[in-house]
């Protein structure tokens, strides 16, 4: 039963300031309101980076980008009085009736809640274990075990009595994009090449970035191995890097590769993961994009966060990571050698995709259909040494029996 005070709800403001991925696992969410909610209209609060994925979400009807200074972790923005005005001034021109703040563990609510209240929205909900005041209407607590961010989510609207059960990622690639990209490839003689491997070296918090020059190895080794093509992305700033990593590989090596950091919009980048075998990566956004198509994704996962609330969600995958005693350190800079990362070798790296990539081919999965259930039990390694320690399943695929788990 839906909360009394929002059945005659008409405007809804989303709020979700923060990156890519954390919109992403935010959008079944986002499907519960408008399927709670058919008459409304949606609109989402993001930051310039999160506004990409709304674009391509049919439930979201319109965006107001706003960079808000507290999800500012290098502290670039300057300060700007007039900004935050003009903000408040433009949700207060909306007349929304209710908003729904989201927020990740450790990220407080309260100031988007205050900017809320100050552009007059009546109806204001979050989860805060600080003291809201007059902030929200409605203060949830979400439950203190550690569950998936996506479960975060739907956890908050559910206080609200809005639910769904389509639990997938939301992103539609438009036919426009899709069609781009398969003349991409074929122009470069590669749509009909197997296995099409997306690399995306980049991140943008260091901590969860696994090493370049073991990202060369792992380009060279599925290559060799494996007879991949391997098409390598980054965003426009990652350029200098793409070029690193492909300036480095074996020279014999070189054209079953493709540069592709900036190349391309973002609705067609989406398109190309939607049209790969695998995509490698780390920690970040693509790897989301990758949950959301249902392509397979390798995730090398820094243990700055807990990979049991940040893993890709209802597709194939490996979580790789070296546990390590400072895991959970919510650092954007290794303090220490990077160990949770460094130890995982590019040989496992690609041994885990050759496995991940003939479990989806023979376990019985059908790519475009989302695995069982949304949890994975990761790629765990020893802390004696880099040997991969025996574990029960590796994501969501269960390499000792060949079905989906």
């Amino acid at each position: 039963m839906i909360d009394e005070r929002w059945q005659s709800v008409q405007k809804v403001l989303l709020v979700r300031l923060d990156n890519l991925g954390d919109v992403l696992l935010t959008t079944p969410a986002f499907h519960a309101v408008k399927t709670s909610l058919p008459n409304a209209s949606l609109t989402l609060l993001a930051s310039s980076i999160g506004a990409q994925v709304a674009a391509l979400n049919p439930d979201i009807d319109d965006i107001i980008i706003y960079p808000a200074p507290w999800m500012d972790p290098w502290q670039k923005m300057p300060q700007d009085s007039e900004r935050e005005q003009r903000t408040i001034a433009q949700i207060q021109e909306r007349h929304f009736d209710g908003a729904i703040i989201f927020t990740s563990f450790r990220q407080s609510p309260l100031p988007a809640a205050y900017l809320c209240y100050l552009a007059d929205i009546p109806l204001r909900v979050a989860s805060s274990i600080d003291g809201p005041g007059s902030l929200l209407t409605t203060r949830h607590k979400h439950p203190e075990t550690i569950i998936h961010e996506v479960e975060r989510g739907l956890n908050l609207v559910r206080v609200l009595g809005m639910d769904t059960d389509e639990r997938d990622l939301v992103l539609k690639v438009p036919d426009t994009a899709n069609t781009s990209v398969a003349h991409l490839l074929e122009s470069h003689g590669i749509a009909r090449h197997h296995p099409l491997v997306v690399v995306h070296p980049g991140c943008t918090m260091p901590a969860r970035t696994y090493p370049w020059e073991m990202y060369v190895e792992v380009i060279d080794l599925l290559i060799e191995q494996l007879g991949a093509f391997v098409v390598v992305t980054g965003a426009n700033d990652e350029r200098p890097l793409v070029t690193q990593v492909l300036e480095h590989i074996q020279e014999n090596h070189r054209d079953s590769t493709l540069a592709m950091a900036g190349a391309l919009p973002f609705s067609e980048f989406c398109a190309l993961i939607q049209a790969a075998d695998l995509t490698v990566t780390n920690n970040t956004g693509p790897m989301h994009i990758s949950a959301a198509v249902k392509t397979p994704v390798i995730a090398l996962f820094a243990l700055t966060n807990p990979p049991e609330q940040w893993g890709p969600w209802h597709v194939p995958h490996r979580q790789m990571y070296h546990d390590v005693f400072c895991r959970i350190c919510y650092s954007r800079v290794c303090p220490y050698q990077h160990e949770c990362l460094r130890l995982v070798t590019p040989q496992m790296v690609v041994n885990a995709s050759a496995e991940l990539l003939d479990a989806v081919k023979y376990g019985g999965h059908a790519r475009g259909a989302a695995p069982s259930i949304p949890g994975s039990e990761p790629t765990r390694l020893s802390m004696e040494g880099t040997a991969p320690r025996a574990a029960k399943c590796l994501g969501d695929i269960c390499p000792s029996k060949g079905a989906i788990r």
